[in-house]
């Protein structure tokens, strides 16, 4: 018998916000381009892909249900987030908190 995640993030009421502000953070510094099935596309640098991994690994615990992948291409780090059927506006909300602020200034 297959058990599927709980779809459901597990980050206390405390620990969202910081971790919102360090999504938003990274895409403030880094991010180039978000399409709207998911992928995001930032700066190819050393240090911005430990920030990425880390961001990945943190999000893989408390929202296991989710999908990431992070490669390269073209000299850019590309992380693409998908999410089983039913959690679509849960990773479209993790999109966002990366370009949050670049979306805002770009209105």
């Amino acid at each position: 018998m297959t058990t599927e995640p709980r779809i459901a993030c597990s980050l206390s009421t405390d620990e969202l916000p910081k971790r919102l502000a360090e999504m938003a953070a990274i895409g403030r510094e880094s991010l180039l381009s978000v399409r709207p099935e998911g992928v995001l596309r930032f700066r190819g640098d050393r240090a911005v892909r430990e920030h990425l991994e880390a961001i990945i690994a943190a999000e893989s615990e408390c929202c296991s249900f989710l999908g990431f992948e992070l490669h390269e291409d073209a000299g850019e780090l590309v992380l693409t987030v998908t999410a089983p059927e039913g959690a679509e506006p849960l990773a479209v909300d993790i999109v966002n908190a990366f370009g949050r602020e670049a979306n805002a200034a770009a209105r």
